[in-house]
C-alpha cells in the first residue's frame, strides 16, 4: 500500500474534532445587579476581590466551596483551587471568547470539577453552556480593594523566596486605586504625574451619551476648579467617562464633587426632549474622544 494511501485511510480513521464557533456578546454581565461593578472589576481597578455565591442546583453537586471573584490571579490564570477546597476566578485573563460571562461560568465549572489543590485547566474556548447568570446567586458584589496581591497566598507561602519575588513584581505593577462611596462603580486612581476618576455609567448608551452632551452645553462637565472632563471608554456595552484631576488631591477630597455630579447627570438623564443644535454638536464632540481603555 503506498504512503498516500496509508495517509488517507489514517485520517479517515482519526474522528475529525468539532470546530467552536466563538460568539460575540457586546454586554456579556447584562443582568447581574452590579453589572457596572463586575465591569469596573474587570476593566479598572487592579486588586480586589468578592465573594460568589454558587447557585442551590451547584452547591449540591459540588458542596457548598467558597468561591471568590479576583480582578487578576497569578500569570493571569483564569481560575485556581486552594487545598481546603476554596475556589478562586480571575477576571482579568489572557484568553477569552467573546462571551466574557461564558468563559467566567466555564472557569468557575473547571474549577469545580477539579480537585481541591489541583492545577485548574480551562478551554480557551468553551462552547455553548452555562454563563455567570446560570451559576451563581446574583446580587450586589461585597467588593474588598486590597494594596497587594497577598490575597492570593496561603498562610506561611510568602516565606518562599521565589513566591515573595513574584509577588513583589505583582505588586509593583498596582497603581493606587480607591473604591468612591458618591456613586456606584466609581473608582480614583493615582498615575504618574496625575489622578483620574472614571465611572461605569449603570445607563444605556444612547441615553447616558445624551445626558453628557446636555451637561457639556451646561458647561457642568467638569468635577469642578482644576478638574477635566477627558473623554469616555466603551467597556462591555457601558459608558466609562473619565476625568483629570490634580494629582495632590487625596481621593476622599472627590466624595463630594462626585456625588453632585451624579445628581446633575440623574437630572439630565430625565429629559425626554430630543437634543437641540448645541446639544448635538456636543454629543458629536464627545463621541469623538474615545478614549482607549487602559
Amino acid at each position: 500500500m503506498s504512503k498516500r494511501r496509508k495517509s488517507q485511510r489514517a485520517a479517515e480513521a482519526t474522528p475529525k474534532r468539532e470546530k467552536v464557533r466563538d460568539v460575540f456578546v457586546p454586554r456579556p454581565f447584562e443582568g447581574l445587579v452590579d453589572e457596572p461593578e463586575w465591569i469596573a472589576l474587570r476593566e479598572l481597578v487592579p486588586a480586589a476581590a468578592a465573594p460568589l455565591r454558587l447557585t442551590p442546583e451547584l452547591v449540591e453537586e459540588y458542596g457548598d466551596r467558597p468561591v471568590t471573584l479576583a480582578t487578576v490571579l497569578p500569570m493571569a490564570a483564569p481560575a485556581m483551587t486552594k487545598p481546603d477546597g476554596r475556589v478562586f476566578i480571575g477576571l482579568q485573563r489572557h484568553q477569552q471568547s467573546g462571551d466574557v460571562s461564558r468563559d467566567l461560568a466555564e472557569a468557575l465549572l473547571c474549577a469545580l470539577r477539579t480537585e481541591p489543590g489541583g492545577q485548574v485547566t480551562v478551554p480557551p474556548l468553551p462552547g455553548p453552556g452555562p454563563r455567570l447568570q446560570d451559576v451563581l446567586v446574583d446580587g450586589p458584589l461585597e467588593i474588598t480593594m486590597h494594596d497587594g496581591f497577598e490575597f492570593w497566598l496561603d498562610p506561611g507561602a510568602a516565606d518562599d523566596p521565589t513566591v515573595q519575588a513574584s509577588l513583589e513584581r505583582a505588586n509593583a505593577a498596582i497603581y493606587p486605586t480607591v473604591r468612591l462611596a458618591a456613586a456606584r462603580a466609581a473608582y480614583w486612581c493615582q498615575v504618574p504625574e496625575k489622578a483620574h476618576v472614571r465611572w461605569v455609567l449603570p445607563d444605556d448608551e444612547d441615553g447616558a451619551l445624551d445626558a453628557l452632551s446636555r451637561l457639556s452645553v451646561a458647561g457642568t462637565l467638569t468635577l469642578g476648579e482644576n478638574t477635566r472632563f477627558a473623554g469616555m471608554f466603551r467597556a462591555h456595552g457601558r459608558l466609562v467617562p473619565v476625568w483629570d484631576l490634580p494629582e495632590e488631591a487625596p481621593a476622599g477630597e472627590w466624595e463630594a464633587p462626585v456625588a453632585a455630579f451624579a445628581d446633575r447627570y440623574a437630572e439630565a438623564l430625565k429629559e425626554t426632549e430630543p437634543l437641540d443644535a448645541a446639544g448635538r454638536r456636543a454629543r458629536h464632540g464627545l463621541v469623538g474622544r474615545q478614549l482607549t481603555l487602559r
